[in-house]
């Protein structure tokens, strides 16, 4: 890749972080040269803010990042140079909103009939969310602390299928992550995000840049869709999810290692 100004934008759980146990010394060796090329990392997931703080204050970085598909973008202070007209003060950043209020998402579920009914993490209580996710208690509490979406447990049968036709009858949508389906505003994806965030440091910048993404599920088509350079991680079984590109990058290795490793050849010059 050429030398020059470069997002990066990245999944989370199963890409950024391995699966089962959440770690991500893997990705050590290729996060320590973006943060030398002076490359800005922006988290986009599934994950809530509690999560991402955590995380960020983990990995030593203060960056802008994306929460619940695409739903909120959170620009920390330091960022207080960005152009972002559709703004709103919320703490210490600036927020771009794309989803509904949490209590929307609630109320559609809580308003299904029976036989549509499923159970979402605000019908589960932090022990049950911890046994269905494998996070310790605390970091179960802080996927429990939506602001814009819902996950919940795949359905039986057929009711998936009528499920999302009646989510589109009320302006939501269904997207497929890792281990859990999300509930969420059709206004909203991770590529909608992503492409909001690089027209704000491009205008900063005045400059364009690179954008690499890197994802490992179905909800991160969207951002695949709309980077320069895609990289796909597989899943621990070797599956990654099918994307319509031929310049997609696609790591050897599942979770962080696979991340390191695409990143690194990325930053080599190779692909």
């Amino acid at each position: 890749m050429s030398p020059g100004r470069c997002l990066v934008f990245t999944d989370l759980d199963g890409t950024l972080l391995d699966h089962g146990d959440y770690t991500f010394q893997g990705a050590l060796p290729a996060l320590e040269r973006i943060q030398q090329e002076g490359w800005p990392l922006i988290m986009v997931t599934s994950k809530t803010r509690p999560e991402v703080e955590e995380l960020q204050e983990r990995m030593g970085l203060v960056q802008p990042f994306v929460v619940e598909n695409g739903g909120g973008i959170f620009f920390p202070s330091k960022y207080g140079h960005l152009d972002l007209p559709h703004a709103g003060a919320r703490e210490h950043y600036r927020v771009v909103t794309l989803g509904r209020p949490y209590r929307e998402i609630r109320a559609f579920l809580q308003d299904l009939p029976e036989d549509l009914s499923v159970r979402g993490f605000g019908d589960m209580s932090p022990r049950e969310v911890q046994e269905a996710t494998g996070l310790p208690e605390r970091r179960a509490r802080m996927a429990r602390a939506r602001e814009f979406t819902e996950p919940f447990l795949p359905p039986d049968g057929g009711r998936l299928e009528a499920l999302k036709a009646r989510a589109r009858e009320a302006g939501l949508t269904i997207a497929q992550g890792g281990r859990f389906f999300h509930l969420m505003d059709e206004g909203q994806d991770k590529g909608r995000a992503v492409r909001i965030v690089r027209k704000a440091f491009e205008a900063y910048w005045n400059e364009s840049c690179r954008t690499v993404g890197l994802g490992d599920s179905r909800n991160d088509l969207p951002m695949l869709q709309a980077v320069d350079v895609p990289v796909v991680v597989p899943n621990p079984d070797g599956s990654p999810p099918e994307i319509s590109r031929d310049d997609v990058v696609r790591a050897r290795k599942p979770g962080s290692a696979g991340w390191n490793e695409a990143l690194q050849r990325i930053l080599d010059g190779i692909v």
